[in-house]
């Protein structure tokens, strides 16, 4: 894939308590694009930060529904990759890219 092929598919890094959490296990969660695939997934994250991915599980999120000022309103379905790296790896997400 081309570099900016790349970036189409890793969205941004998820900066949550779990997935700080899930840093100990040597994983880091992305946010990625909806019809972006496993295979496509690795390839992105070895091809933009230069690591050996072991795993990569996805996970497709349903979008909450909320109120805003009284008014109903539904967030944005998302999906996010729960990337699992070789030993030796890491990636420091709170560098950026």
């Amino acid at each position: 894939m081309k570099q900016a092929q790349l970036y189409d598919v890793i969205l941004a890094p998820v900066i949550t308590e779990k997935s700080t959490g899930a840093s100990e296990f040597n994983q880091v969660v992305f946010k990625v694009a909806g019809s972006a695939s496993k295979p496509a997934i690795k390839e992105a994250v070895e091809g933009l930060f230069n690591v050996k991915v072991k795993a990569v599980n996805t996970v497709n999120r349903k979008g909450k529904v909320k109120r805003f000022k009284g008014i109903k309103g539904k967030q944005n379905d998302s999906k996010r990759a729960i990337v699992t790296l070789e030993e030796g790896h890491t990636i420091d997400v709170a560098t950026g890219l």
